[in-house]
Parts: structure tokens; C-alpha cells; sequence
């Protein structure tokens, strides 16, 4: 899972840049009342990160484990991260991330075919969980840099 954190650290690196290019009062509009602004998109990505870590290492030492369902949208919206500094959000995000890296990175290959039920209705193999990790960045790390 080394190929993993590196890409993830990848990421990181190459978009701390752009997001802190973008101005707080940007980071902060949400473009319709339904919709996440660009700071609660990076919150939600920071709760993913936490969710992630729990996932890799209770799924490692345990065999497997039954995860509660992870509720994004209470998530987001019961820490407010619209009210938080922009910039406290940037470095957390790259924070927890390098953390779940680190992990990743000690992850047995014996504990990537434990499977792990995440709330859904299929349980996944934690390699699953590691290998889309990054997809689920990107994707909104696109919403977030409009690339």
C-alpha cells in the first residue's frame, strides 16, 4: 500500500497550492442552499480521512469489523465548517491525511482481504478501502478546484 500513500502524498503536496490560492470568502459560498461550499467540500474530505484511519486500522486489528453507517451530510453539517478558518481546515486536511498515510503504509498484506461492512449492505475488503481512497479525493478535490 506504499504506491497508495505516495499518490495520496502526491495530492497533498500538489494541491495545498490551490487551495490556499482561493480567498476565505470563496472557500465559504455555497453555490445554492442544497449544495456544500468549497470549505465544507474540504471538511467533508477531512471527515473521510478520520473515517478512513478508523477503518484501515480497527479493520488490520480486528479481521474485520460491522462500521456504523458514516452519515455525511449530519457530518458536515454538525461541525460547521463554514465557520472555521479556511486555512486551519487546509493544514488539517494534509495533517490527517499524511496520519492515514502512515497506516496505510503498515498495513499487513495478510489484513487487505479482511472484509469490513461500512453501513452498506455488502461488506468491502479493506483493499478496497485503501485503493479508492484516492479516487474519492480527487473527485472533490474537482469541485473544490473547478478542474
Amino acid at each position: 500500500m506504499k504506491s497508495i500513500a505516495e499518490s495520496i502524498d502526491q495530492i497533498l503536496f500538489e494541491s495545498k497550492p490551490k487551495l490556499m490560492a482561493i480567498s476565505p470568502e470563496l472557500a465559504g459560498q455555497k453555490p445554492s442552499a442544497q449544495e456544500w461550499s468549497k470549505q465544507e467540500i474540504l471538511g467533508h474530505l477531512i471527515d473521510s480521512a478520520y473515517n478512513n484511519h478508523q477503518w484501515v486500522v480497527r479493520t488490520s486489528m480486528n479481521r474485520g469489523l460491522d462500521f456504523s453507517p458514516y452519515h455525511q451530510q449530519e457530518w458536515v453539517a454538525l461541525q460547521d465548517y463554514n465557520k472555521r478558518d479556511w486555512f486551519t481546515l487546509i493544514d488539517l486536511w494534509i495533517q490527517v491525511n499524511l496520519h492515514l498515510c502512515n497506516a496505510m503504509q503498515h498495513v499487513s498484506q495478510e489484513a487487505l482481504e479482511y472484509q469490513c461492512n461500512l453501513g452498506k449492505e455488502q461488506p468491502v475488503l479493506l483493499e478496497f478501502i485503501i485503493t479508492d481512497y484516492p479516487r474519492h479525493m480527487l473527485m472533490h478535490l474537482e469541485d473544490i478546484l473547478g478542474e
